[in-house]
């Protein structure tokens, strides 16, 4: 079974943090966040994942390298050199690596605990061209809604596809695909394309069948400053299930557990108190005298120093944080201060 993640976007609403740091590899409570993915994968029995590359390109191929050479991962690689070709595009490109069989489709910007063996079971069962994984649409949201019918036909895609029936039940798509070879041949062969608006309409439009998978599980789009440090508490309190992760992506693994919901890897330094829940990395130094709160993750090499506050924060590896700030409701990179 191959995957391809979706590793090119600029994340333009993570800036400036993007600008030196491509989204997927990013620190999800101190692991890249396309090492959840690719664990994620791996877990579900993918033996050969794609990943492309358009923004800090070198980076990102290096970062992902790095990762699959130590998951065991057989990792190809498609560069968009000259432009950024969106979902259809960098799929189409990517099309000779994805071979001839059923593959998966990743977003790089999320985390999601789905059951990919039930969602591939249920595309084969449904025959489908396609299966979209969804979960329910949120109650007050406005965006664009993928609508099924009683049988989990997509019938639309964001106000696109048939005509509109009272029937159709609205849902939320994920980032998560399965696709066949003739769904990715409905794509423009080149330039930038939109996946859901080309491919998927044309197949809802000619009557192929494009399977709505249900999935109740956690999900959570690390897209901005807001939901990326929400999917950080998530996980320090325990919100985001991480069965599916391990072996290969847990960020507890190797930490001591001093107090309940306290994790400390043995290398760091602490001599302040610290207030559950919290996560210090390898090598890390708090300071007597700094003052944290609850929800701290602080990463590998991090200091803080007597008299700085951080609470609900996260200090990204490497960073300082000196005597007199307060970093609160922040992710804290080297020279960056982002608020949340």
């Amino acid at each position: 079974m191959r995957a391809m993640v979706l590793c090119a976007g600029f994340g333009t609403r993570l800036r400036p943090l993007t600008d030196k740091v491509p989204k997927p590899l990013m620190p999800l409570c101190g692991l890249p966040l396309l090492r959840y993915n690719f664990a994620l994968l791996k877990n579900a029995g993918v033996e050969e994942i794609v990943v492309n590359t358009h923004h800090l390109g070198p980076l990102m191929e290096q970062g992902a390298r790095e990762l699959a050479r130590e998951l065991a991962i057989d990792l190809q690689l498609s560069r968009e050199e000259k432009q950024i070709l969106g979902t259809g595009g960098g799929v189409r490109r990517a099309e000779k690596l994805l071979g001839n069989g059923t593959f998966y489709l990743l977003n790089g910007d999320m985390i999601f605990d789905v059951d990919l063996g039930a969602a591939l079971a249920a595309h084969r069962k449904a025959g489908a061209v396609a299966t979209m994984v969804l979960a329910p649409y949120p109650r007050g949201a406005t965006y664009g809604a993928v609508e099924v019918d009683a049988a989990m036909n997509v019938r639309r895609i964001a106000g696109r596809g048939a005509a509109p029936e009272p029937s159709l039940i609205r849902a939320h798509f994920t980032g998560v695909h399965i696709l066949e070879p003739p769904l990715v041949a409905r794509l423009p062969a080149e330039g930038e394309s939109d996946i859901n608006r080309t491919a998927y309409v044309r197949a809802i439009h000619d009557g192929a069948k494009i399977h709505g998978f249900m999935q109740n599980g956690y999900w959570g789009d690390l897209g901005a400053p807001r939901s990326l440090l929400r999917a950080h508490l998530d996980v320090l309190e325990g919100r985001v299930p991480l069965q599916r992760f391990r072996p290969g992506s847990d960020p507890f693994e190797h930490c001591d557990e001093r107090a309940p919901g306290v994790y400390v890897h043995p290398t760091a330094q602490v001599d302040a108190g610290l207030r559950a829940p919290a996560l210090i990395h390898a090598g890390a130094r708090i300071e007597a005298g700094a003052i944290l709160g609850a929800g701290v993750v602080v990463g590998a090499g991090a200091r803080v120093d007597a008299g700085a506050q951080v609470e609900r924060a996260v200090v990204w590896p490497g960073t300082h944080v000196a005597a007199g700030e307060r970093v609160i409701d922040q992710i804290a990179a080297p020279g960056v201060r982002l608020d949340c």
